[in-house]
């Protein structure tokens, strides 16, 4: 028994290891021990070998226009402001090239005594201005932007033509609920492309409307329409050397449900899917872009790698696109299509009501089905509490409250193990040299004492899987972000800065290990003491 309750430990030890070191394989990029990778299929033939657009992102058309020594395509910038964002699109392509949030600041790492300084009133006068997010942006180094076009017949208007912006407003004026910006490309093959962009106050979702007029003597046949994400493969800023999360493309349609795609997967090989419903994202930690159609309409989604000299902006990039058909459009006629561009944080919740699946860009981890209930309880817990840190302990001792008699059951155990522990180490002693006897004696002594001596071991592994999701919980919600709790946290999605309550988790469980039974093993003593420390 005593084995048995060896090995047990052993075993507590090494999976709680190997949870960790999985999740932090998986969220840095490296291939998961525990799942496959996502099935990719290898681009169709019918797809267009070298588009240029058509989620494959600045490829030959672009390497064309740059290489052929062609003038410029012009370029005007266009701000947008409104209360949540500011947005900056570019009259090339009418892109969005560019996206603050004005509500979300960025994380600057503070010296290990600046909040020492705080609490006491006596900090620098001069403090480092806070900067709000950028999501999107478009530099020499890092690329992230929204991009849409025609695809299908030559010449036709793309994320490169250049458009005319239409003139109106750029700020959401007080009591208005939106701002519209328009952008109206020249004849291309016959045709012109009406590109608007509506911004909603209180919103990180813009409406995109693309209208395109058949303004030629003949008929524009069918074509394709492309919405694309494009961005490099690093890390957004804001990370930490404590953590790794995703960052990469995304997908989710009714059949495969969601996955992700990590960067060296893409590279390998491009990704096509088709589907009548499905929405393509990219993921980054606490934030993500979506382009988001929810009609029931047949679309193909494609994901690729794109090299430097391949695109405009001088470095490898990523796209990820979906692609809609569009009728043949006579002349005189026009034809409209409608999308919605989602870049913002990820509020679950809020998620969860603009396209099916799409809170999933929240990720979790493996432990899904216990997080998602967590994270309801906390939330509702804020609402009455007002303060995510204390609702954090609110739910702590919930969950101790919940598993109080698994715990006392556990206690007790270990208070007999405890009394009985002489009587152990005697036996020890006394049958050294003969372990199978030694094994019976103490089996007897477990029955005549009505001692389980796994009982003290069975509590930690039920637990475990509940902690781990909380875990999850707190490093994916953005609501930890900034959010203060007291004194020197002033902000709980960020290491404490003098580490004190990793010392008060240590050290209080070292009391308690201190406090129980002391395991008759001498290797079962030593990992007692150790996995505080571990954890």
């Amino acid at each position: 028994m005593t084995d048995m309750r060896r090995t047990l430990l052993w075993g507590v030890f090494l999976v709680s290891l190997f949870l960790l070191f999985e999740a932090w394989n998986t969220q840095n990029g490296r291939p998961s021990l525990l799942r496959p990778p996502p099935v990719k299929q290898a681009a169709s033939a019918s797809a267009p070998a070298a588009s240029g657009a058509a989620g494959m992102t600045s490829g030959a058309t672009t390497a064309s226009a740059v290489q052929s020594g062609a003038a410029p395509i012009p370029s005007q910038k266009v701000e947008v402001v409104t209360d949540t964002v500011k947005a900056t699109l570019d009259s090339r392509g009418a892109s969005l090239v560019r996206l603050e949030l004005l509500n979300q600041r960025e994380q600057v790492e503070k010296e290990w005594y600046e909040p020492l300084l705080a609490m006491i009133g006596r900090g620098s006068k001069q403090e480092r201005p806070a900067t709000n997010v950028v999501l999107f942006d478009s530099t020499s180094q890092r690329t992230y932007v929204a991009e849409s076009g025609l695809l299908g017949v030559e010449g036709a208007p793309n994320h490169l033509s250049a458009m005319a912006v239409v003139p109106g407003e750029r700020v959401l004026k007080d009591g208005a609920n939106d701002v519209t910006v328009s952008f109206e490309s020249a004849e291309q093959a016959g045709m012109k492309l009406v590109k608007t962009y509506v911004f909603h106050r209180g919103q990180f979702t813009v409406d995109v409307k693309h209208e395109i007029r058949n303004v030629g003597a003949a008929p524009v046949p069918g074509q394709q329409i492309y919405l694309q994400l494009v961005r490099d493969g690093t890390p957004g800023p804001g990370g930490s050397s404590f953590y790794s999360t995703f960052t990469g493309p995304a997908l989710y349609n009714e059949e495969v449900k969601f996955h992700k795609l990590e960067f060296k997967d893409v590279d390998k090989a491009p990704t096509v899917q088709t589907a009548d419903n499905c929405w393509v994202a990219m993921v980054q930690h606490y934030f993500a872009s979506a382009w988001l159609h929810n009609s029931k309409e047949e679309r193909e989604f494609r994901v690729r790698a794109i090299d430097a000299n391949e695109n405009m902006f001088g470095h490898k990039v990523y796209s990820a696109a979906i692609l809609f058909k569009l009728p043949a459009i006579a002349p005189g006629a026009s034809q409209k299509f409608e999308a919605v561009l989602f870049a913002g944080p990820q509020e679950e919740n809020k998620l969860a009501t603009l396209a099916p699946g799409l809170e999933l860009v929240k990720d979790y981890g493996k432990l899904k089905i216990l997080s998602e209930p967590l994270f309801s309880l906390l939330t509702q817990l804020h609402k009455f509490l007002g303060n995510w840190g204390w609702s954090i302990v609110a739910l702590v001792v919930l969950l101790k409250i919940a598993f109080y008699w698994l715990n006392a059951s556990a206690y007790k155990s270990m208070a007999k193990m405890k009394a009985i522990n002489p009587k152990v180490q005697e036996l020890r002693e006394r049958y050294k040299d003969k372990p199978q006897q030694m094994q019976q004696e103490m089996m007897r002594i477990y029955r005549e004492e009505k001692v389980n001596p796994l009982g003290g071991c069975l509590p930690i592994v039920v637990q475990m899987p509940f902690f781990i999701a909380l875990y999850w919980v707190l490093l994916s919600s953005v609501e930890m972000r900034g959010a203060p709790w007291l004194g020197w946290i002033t902000d709980l999605s960020v290491k404490d800065p003098f580490f004190i309550l990793p010392l008060l988790m240590t050290g209080t469980s070292l009391i308690q290990v201190a406090l129980g039974a002391k395991p008759p093993d001498p290797v079962q003593a030593k990992m007692m003491w150790f996995m505080p420390l571990a954890f």
